[in-house]
Formats: C-alpha cells, structure tokens, sequence
C-alpha cells in the first residue's frame, strides 16, 4: 500500500544492526548520553533499552503487518482513510497479540540486563539485578546462599507473573504468522 522507496534498504541495515553486540557499541552510546545530559538516570536506561530494542522490534513488527490483506488497506483507503487513521482504526486494534508477545520479550529482556542498568543507571536508578548482584558478590567471610536464592527468586516474580497472566497471549501472538491462507 504505502511503499517507501528505501524500505528495504532500510530493514537490510535495521536486520545488520540486530546482531551488533551491545559492548560493541556501549562506548560510542556512553558519549551520546553524555552529551544528551541523561547519563546515570533512569532516562539513560530507558533511552539505551529503546535504541537496542529498534531493530528487532521493527522487524518483529514488519513482518506481522506484512500478512494484513491488502484488500482490507485498500477499501480502507478508498473509505477516506488517511494513514495515521487506518492505523488507528483498523490496524492497532488487529495488533493486540503482537503487542502482548513484544510486552512480554520486552519486560523480560529489561528486567534481566545487568550491564546497561550498571552502565547507564547510575547509582540511584539501579535496577533490581544490580542490586541482587551487589548482594549477592559481597560476602562477610561466608556465602549465605540461602538469602542469596531468596533475593533471586524475589526478583524472578514479576516476569514470571507476567508470563502466567499474559502467557496465553503470547502463545497465540506467536503463532499469528504462523498459518498462511
């Protein structure tokens, strides 16, 4: 419907950039967050989580709105629609699956990274994983490994809460592409 001249040029660059290693680009994003005046907040984190999220997010996405109708897009459009109403109307509520499968991903993958919540995060905004980590390395001469796995399995709760409640989703988000007609 609406081809862009440079698209694929675009998610081939998009495809390259999901397989960079992030301690490849960590320097060169450190001084971006510099100059932006975010370092060491939660801003920063969040701003690196987005940028390294783009890439896989994109082409997760791309490739589910790839299978909607066209005839669908077309009558929308003949109907008056604009782009940014066809999204609004018809595409996002066609989306919720796909949404829930990336929430899911996205939640779970945040919620495990040690190394941009220590980077970026400063010592206020550390995330829960730093915390255990730090917990966990610092020892008075004996290993407690008893609240050592308590803490663990505290910070495991909320992504496994969100996975028993929204697991049927994700299944079926999943699966969404899966079947072609």
């Amino acid at each position: 419907m609406w081809n862009v001249r440079w698209a694929g040029t675009f998610l081939f660059v998009l495809f390259l950039c999901a397989f960079v290693p992030f301690q490849i680009i960590m320097y060169p994003l450190i001084i971006i967050t510099v100059n932006l005046g975010i370092y060491g907040s939660i801003w920063a984190v969040a701003f690196i989580h987005t940028i390294l999220a783009l890439p896989v997010l994109t082409l997760i996405f791309r490739n589910y709105y790839k299978d909607i109708p066209a005839d669908l897009l077309k009558a929308a459009i003949m109907d008056s629609g604009s782009f940014w109403r066809i999204f609004g109307e018809i595409i996002l509520p066609m989306s919720g699956n796909i949404l829930i499968v990336v929430l899911i991903m996205q939640i779970t993958s945040i919620w495990n990274d040690y190394l941009i919540g220590v980077t970026f995060g400063g010592l206020g905004a550390a995330p829960m994983t730093v915390n255990l980590a730090n917990m966990v390395t610092v020892t008075t001469g004996t290993a407690s490994y008893n609240s050592n796995m308590a803490a663990a399995l505290l910070t495991a709760i909320p992504p496994l809460f969100i996975y028993f409640v929204l697991g049927k989703f994700f299944v079926q988000g999943i699966s969404a592409g899966a079947i072609k007609g």
